[in-house]
Parts: structure tokens; C-alpha cells; sequence
């Protein structure tokens, strides 16, 4: 098992944890490696659950809060190991995992083992499987394994953002949207109906439509619907009798699942509409106290997130979160996924500083 070394550097602690691949449904080597890191300290009890590894303080402070982080990765693709990089003058660490987000779990276990006398009691959660199917992710099984883990003022995840504040986030439905129609030769295809050319509406409806934005508490978050995939076909003398086309729809978090719903219902009247998957969005919190404080104490002017994150999960609970991490959210699953330097430092030094003075 590689061994991990919590008095290093956040920076040199990222390329280390980069570099035990962790893709999805194999985190258990570095997960391992986590737990037994972790372990070593007095002031953290840890728990295991899965490949889900929490640490946490209990000195008895008024106030808690949750920071997490998923250790799962996209799969490599010729990235890794890391490589440092230099570019127009800035220094990256370059590799898969080194934004989306390993980098903040960097900075969070480096935090762990030093923040023995923390302002706030802390709970720190690394957890697997973020990055598939949300049936599997970890965070959401240690929430129905041990929801007691759970309990907080204020939760903080490390999902990339430039190292900013980003409040809440957007919520996401997948839908499909079917045709059908009547098989026959290709050669004589007016016997038949061919499904694909009656999806012909739905992607027009697609083109046509213009992504809304809408304020939320402050923040303004940019709604979109987009076909994500096509199927149809069934040779190549042969017309069609069905076609589906997947819509992914992201909604500002001031609609909850049955509004989401209701709006690709109503864009897509006529056909047949299969919600398969919906996950609400969560509002920004950024009202309530230690909110307002991590982000006077960071200096940062909150944005909101327009992807879906893990906050959704602790904002159901009722616990407000925000997303604070290093990277660039829209180098995540890129082939040259790379994250400044400056920007882990930058977060270490913003996270530290609150949570010794918060």
C-alpha cells in the first residue's frame, strides 16, 4: 500500500494522491491509504464505510463543519503520472485527477492532520464513486449508513472553482423522448413510418429553445436542455420503427423535481416522455451565519455553480454548502485536466485561516 505523507506539502500531496489511480469502482488502494494516513493523528477519530473514509475532531466546539471530497477520477487517458508544467510564465500540475479533485482533498487531508485545535468541531469525508451513477456514490450511501455523521452547521466541498466561492448548484434531469413507427423496406419505405424523421420536432424544439437565467438569493445561475444522445436504426435497408432521444435538462436550484419535470413536459407536449433520472439542485445558503463568515474570511465574491454537485446532498439534509476547491471546473475529465500551483496554496491558505479563526 503507498504510503501517504501528511506533513508534506499540499502540492506534493496532490501529485501523490494523483498518482494512485483511483478511476471509479477501484478507489479501495487509495482509500486504504487515506484510512491509514489519517490514523495516525490522536485528534481524529476515523471511520470507515465502504471506500468512504471520515475523520473527524470532537473537542466540543458550539459549531460543526462538514468538508468533503470525492477521491474517484474519470478514467486515465494517457495522463498520469503527474507532470509539472509550465505555462506563459504559470506553474500547473498537470494530470487525470489533479482538478476534478484531488488537488482539494489534498488540501483537506494536509489540513486534517495539522488543525489540532480547530475554532469549529470538523468532519472530514472522502468518499468513492462520485463520478458514476449516483446509486453508487458513496456520500449518498454513508448518508443512509450513518446519517449522525452528517450532522453540521455549514458543509464545504472541494469541488473545483477556481479557487472561488461557488454557491449551491444547478439541479439535472435526464429524460427520453421516444418515437415510433412502422418497419419496412428501405425500398419501399412508404409502407412504412420512419421513427427517426418523426424525432425531427424534438431536436427543432431542442434548437429553438434559449436557456433561461434565473436569480437565486444573489446568484444568477444559466439553465440549459440539450440532447445528449441519439438511438434509432435497425439496418441499413430497413425503416426504423423506433427512435429516442436523451435530454439532459439543468435547472436553477428555485425549481424542485415536479417544476423540472413540468418544464420538459410542456417543451416536448406530444410525444412520449421517460424522466429516468433527476437530481435536485441546491440553494446558495450563503445567509446563513458561518456562510457569511467563510466568505468574508476567504475575501471571495461568491458565484453559483452551474453544474451539479454533492452540495445538493447536504442542502437536503438542511445544512447549507458551498463548493471551494482549486482547479478550473471546465478542465474536469479533460485529456490536459491541469491545476495551477498558486491555486492549491491559495485555498490551503483560505481554508486554514478560517478554520483557526472562524
Amino acid at each position: 500500500m503507498p504510503a501517504l505523507d501528511l506533513t508534506s506539502s499540499s502540492v506534493d500531496l496532490t501529485r501523490a494522491i494523483c498518482d494512485i489511480h483511483s478511476e471509479s469502482d477501484d478507489e479501495t488502494l487509495l482509500a486504504d491509504a487515506i484510512e491509514a494516513a489519517v490514523s495516525a493523528y490522536d485528534h481524529l477519530e476515523v471511520i470507515r464505510d465502504g471506500d468512504t473514509v471520515v475523520a473527524r475532531t470532537s473537542l466540543g466546539r458550539s459549531r460543526r463543519v462538514v468538508i468533503a471530497g470525492h477521491i474517484d477520477t474519470v478514467p486515465i487517458n494517457r495522463n498520469l503520472p503527474v507532470e509539472d508544467r509550465e505555462i506563459d510564465g504559470q506553474k500547473f500540475l498537470w494530470g487525470r485527477g489533479t482538478v476534478d479533485m484531488k488537488a482539494g482533498v489534498a488540501v483537506q487531508l494536509k489540513l486534517a492532520a495539522e488543525l489540532t485545535d480547530p475554532a469549529v468541531d470538523i468532519t472530514w469525508m472522502w468518499y468513492d464513486h462520485e463520478e458514476v451513477d449516483s446509486s453508487l456514490n458513496g456520500l449518498g450511501r454513508l448518508s443512509r449508513n450513518r446519517p449522525d455523521l452528517f450532522a453540521g452547521d455549514f458543509a464545504i466541498l472541494g469541488e473545483p472553482s477556481n479557487g472561488e466561492v461557488e454557491g449551491g448548484c444547478n439541479g439535472t434531469l435526464r429524460a427520453l423522448i421516444r418515437t415510433d413507427g412502422v418497419r419496412a423496406h428501405s425500398a419501399r419505405s412508404w409502407i412504412g413510418e420512419n421513427a427517426i424523421h418523426k424525432a425531427a420536432p424534438i431536436l427543432a424544439r431542442l434548437a429553438e429553445y434559449r436557456a433561461r437565467e434565473i436569480e437565486v438569493e444573489g446568484l444568477v445561475y444559466r439553465e440549459g436542455l440539450n440532447a445528449v444522445r441519439i438511438t434509432g436504426g435497425v439496418a441499413g435497408n430497413v425503416i426504423p420503427d423506433a427512435c429516442e432521444v436523451e435530454v439532459n435538462y439543468r435547472f436553477a436550484p428555485s425549481r424542485d423535481a415536479a417544476g423540472a419535470s413540468r418544464v420538459v413536459h410542456d417543451v416536448f407536449t406530444g410525444f412520449e416522455i421517460d424522466i429516468v433520472d433527476i437530481a435536485e439542485g441546491a440553494r446558495p445558503g450563503l445567509d446563513a451565519p458561518l456562510a457569511k463568515e467563510f466568505v468574508d474570511a476567504v475575501g471571495a465574491t461568491p458565484k453559483p455553480k452551474y453544474g451539479w454537485t454533492d452540495v445538493a446532498r447536504f442542502s437536503a439534509l438542511g445544512i447549507p454548502a458551498v463548493n471551494y476547491g482549486p482547479g478550473d471546473p471546465h478542465l474536469a475529465h479533460h485529456d490536459e485536466e491541469r491545476v495551477p500551483i498558486s491555486q492549491i496554496d491559495d485555498v490551503e491558505r483560505g481554508l486554514r485561516a478560517w478554520l483557526s479563526a472562524s
